[in-house]
């Protein structure tokens, strides 16, 4: 153990006399602890909230939407193939896409209808995985009418069960000489589906691709679009281009998940960027009390100082002492920052505790997702934090010179 050290642990653990200088050791040492436990919370939560809304929105919709503006896709199943080749992809479904009416015994509500092919919906979208009751197979099942699939909460808004009759109306399924007029066509309930998006839950419903043509009044056998798959979902920009080449082009696009997505995630990145920045301000308190204890400690130990230099330490070695003062105050803070704000974090996502309105907010409950580089980055943070804390007060007491610091005494 060096001398410096040695000293420093001692003044850190001050008694008598320099009591208080040991309590605004304790308030320093808290101060950082709580700063840094506050950050992995709220950057655990924030992250956490991040990763939980791009899951649930991947898991209902696909990574790459291709499509022809304006119009549809009179080959997709061709499409289809052409997509699935492109390294990268892992698969393709087609789907119909409108807006209907659906209307049952117990009221009306405007939803968003999407035809799927049960076959190849399940390579593509984490539907199959989020059924409550009933499957996607179902769909194709025969029968009186053809099946359809809704989200939990509409059915329990409009009181549906497993085998109920509703009816869906689409605005232009009809084609006249006067134009188009609605179409109204029955459907029996085949499965409920439940993602934890109450926008999704409460607004969309799937039928099969034969049946939403036969509602819009197709007269081919056509798609709104493909939905694509990809290995590497943070890579699907540079996919995507490659997507549109092998489909040809023009009238063709592909848009992304981050495309349609894109300024809700910048959003989420720029709040957490800016709680960060907060809550570093509460580490940066804690380490102005540091500032505050070695500033004091200085001045009371003056004497102690000049005879220590007297005796042969130099300017270093009394720098070093007042700088491993900090070190320790900033260590031993962090030390408990992490343990606070792990054990807070993780119960967090073990019990669930903190309850939110899914009604407003995409999820039921407060979701914590620790990102060890940002663990790191909130360490880094307090300890550089907590060191530049030490430069003023151990520079001015390497300064002291003995004779003038024994003068008086």
């Amino acid at each position: 153990m060096s001398f410096q050290y040695f000293i420093a642990k001692r003044y850190l653990l001050a008694r008598q006399k320099q009591a208080f200088i040991s309590v605004i050791s304790l308030i320093s040492v808290l101060g950082v602890g709580l700063g840094v436990a506050s950050l992995i919370v709220v950057v655990g939560v924030m992250h956490g909230f991040s990763s939980e809304l791009r899951d649930k929105i991947l898991g209902i919709n696909a990574h790459m939407v291709a499509a022809v503006a304006g119009g549809a896709l009179h080959d997709y199943r061709a499409d289809m193939e052409k997509a699935e080749a492109v390294p990268g992809v892992l698969g393709a479904t087609p789907f119909v896409y409108t807006e209907v009416m659906l209307s049952s015994p117990r009221g009306v509500k405007g939803v968003v209808l999407r035809g799927v092919d049960p076959a190849t919906a399940g390579k593509v979208l984490a539907l199959p995985g989020e059924m409550t009751a009933g499957s996607l197979d179902d769909l194709a099942a025969p029968g009186l009418f053809p099946g359809i699939i809704v989200g939990r909460e509409l059915a329990d808004r409009l009181g549906l069960s497993l085998g109920d009759s509703l009816n869906l109306m689409s605005p232009a399924g009809k084609e006249s000489a006067a134009g188009f007029s609605p179409k109204v066509k029955t459907f029996a309930v085949r499965g409920f589906f439940r993602t934890g998006m109450y926008e999704y839950d409460s607004t969309l419903a799937y039928v099969s691709i034969p049946a939403a043509q036969d509602l819009l009044g197709f007269k081919r056998d056509i798609a709104t679009g493909i939905e694509l798959k990809v290995a590497d979902v943070d890579a699907v920009d540079a996919l995507a281009a490659k997507v549109r080449q092998a489909l040809g082009g023009p009238p063709v696009y592909v848009r992304t998940w981050i495309d349609m997505n894109g300024n809700l995630f910048k959003a989420l990145r720029l709040e957490k960027t800016a709680m960060f920045v907060i809550l570093v301000m509460i580490v940066l308190v804690g380490s102005f009390s540091i500032i505050t204890t070695l500033v004091m400690l200085v001045m009371e130990k003056t004497r102690d100082i000049a005879i220590l230099m007297s005796m042969g330490a130099t300017a270093k070695n009394i720098r070093d002492i007042f700088m491993l003062q900090g070190a320790i105050i900033g260590l031993v803070g962090t030390a408990l920052g992490y343990v606070l704000g792990l054990g807070v974090a993780l119960a967090l996502e073990k019990y669930q505790f903190i309850k939110i309105p899914g009604d407003v907010y995409p999820m039921d409950h407060l979701p914590v997702r620790l990102d060890w580089p940002d663990m790191v980055v909130i360490g880094v943070t307090a300890l550089a934090l907590c060191f530049l804390a030490t430069l003023y007060p151990a520079r001015q007491a390497a300064r002291l010179q003995p004779t003038e610091a024994l003068r008086h005494d």
